[in-house]
C-alpha cells in the first residue's frame, strides 16, 4: 500500500498505532475500483465452472426467521453437493442495498422487493396472526375488529425499515387497515414478542407459522383471523444487470419454491 501511495503521490490511509482508516483520496479510490473486484470475482467463478466444479463465495442477506426456516436448510444441502462453493449469510432486518454492500442476493417478503431486480419465490404465501395467552384474555373481551386493539395491551415491534414502531396491517376484501397499537413492551425481534405473549404480557402480531405450535397446544389463542389474509411469500432477489456465476445459478434453482 505504501508503494502505491508513493506511485500515486497521495496518501490513501491514515495510520496510527491503534487503527488504520482511509483518507478522502483512499475512499475515492475504493469507490472507483470496487466494482471491478466484482468482475474479477465473477471471472474466477467462471473459471471454476469451466473445470466442471462450481466454485466461489455467495453472499446473501436475510432476516433471522427466513434464514432458519427456509434459507439455511436448503443452503446446507446445496453445500454438501458442491463443496467448492462457500456461503456467507448476513442476518439483517434493514432493506440493504445489495449492490453497494456487495451481496450477491437478498431475501425479503415479496411485497418489499424492488421492481428493478430479478425476484425468485423461495417460499409459499404467508399469513400473520394476532395471538395472546389464555391468561391475558382472562377477564377481557377478545377484539372483534382491528380498531378494538386500541383497547388492548399490544407488544410493539420496531424495525429499521419502518423508521419507527410497526403499524399492524390488516385486510378484508377490498378494505385495508393499519393500526398503531399501544403497550408497555417494544422489541426489535419477533422471537421476543412471541415470548412476551406466551408469558401473558399482551397481544403479539407474528407469522402464523411461528405461532402455530403454540396455538396447537393451547398456550396461545388467535384472534382477528379473518382480518389476516395471505400475502406474497419470501423471494430471493438480485440485480438484473449482473452476470451470475454458475454456482449462484445452481443455488437459485435449489432455493426456488415449487408447490
Amino acid at each position: 500500500m505504501r508503494g502505491l501511495e508513493t506511485r500515486l503521490g497521495v496518501r490513501l490511509l491514515n495510520r496510527s498505532t491503534r487503527s488504520v482508516a482511509p483518507t478522502e483520496a483512499g475512499e475515492h479510490l475504493a469507490r472507483a475500483v470496487g466494482p471491478h473486484f466484482e468482475g474479477i470475482e465473477a471471472g474466477l467463478a467462471a473459471l471454476g465452472a469451466l473445470r466442471g466444479k462450481p466454485a466461489g463465495t455467495i453472499r446473501i442477506t436475510a432476516t433471522e426467521y427466513v434464514t432458519e426456516a427456509i434459507l439455511w436448510p436448503r443452503v446446507a444441502k446445496f453445500l454438501k453437493s458442491y463443496p467448492d462453493v462457500r456461503a456467507e449469510i448476513a442476518i439483517d432486518y434493514a432493506l440493504t442495498d445489495i449492490v453497494a454492500e456487495r451481496f450477491d442476493a437478498g431475501v425479503r417478503e415479496g411485497g418489499l422487493v424492488a421492481k428493478d431486480v430479478i425476484a425468485v419465490r423461495i417460499g409459499p404465501d404467508m399469513r400473520m396472526a394476532v395471538v395472546g395467552a389464555p391468561s391475558y384474555f382472562a377477564g377481557r373481551s377478545a377484539p372483534r375488529t382491528p380498531q378494538d386493539l386500541t383497547q388492548h395491551q399490544c407488544i410493539n415491534l420496531r424495525l429499521p425499515t419502518r423508521g419507527g414502531l410497526y403499524a399492524w396491517e390488516f385486510g378484508k376484501g377490498r378494505r385495508a387497515l393499519r393500526v398503531h397499537v399501544e403497550g408497555s413492551l417494544v422489541f426489535n425481534r419477533s422471537a421476543q414478542m412471541l415470548g412476551a405473549a406466551l408469558d401473558g404480557f399482551g397481544l403479539a402480531y407474528v407469522l402464523e407459522d411461528v405461532a402455530q405450535p403454540h396455538l396447537a397446544n393451547g398456550r396461545l389463542v388467535r384472534v382477528l383471523e379473518d382480518w389476516c389474509p395471505a400475502t406474497p411469500g419470501y423471494h430471493l432477489y438480485y440485480p438484473s444487470g449482473r452476470q451470475p456465476s454458475a454456482a449462484f445459478r445452481l443455488l437459485v434453482e435449489a432455493l426456488r419454491y415449487r408447490e
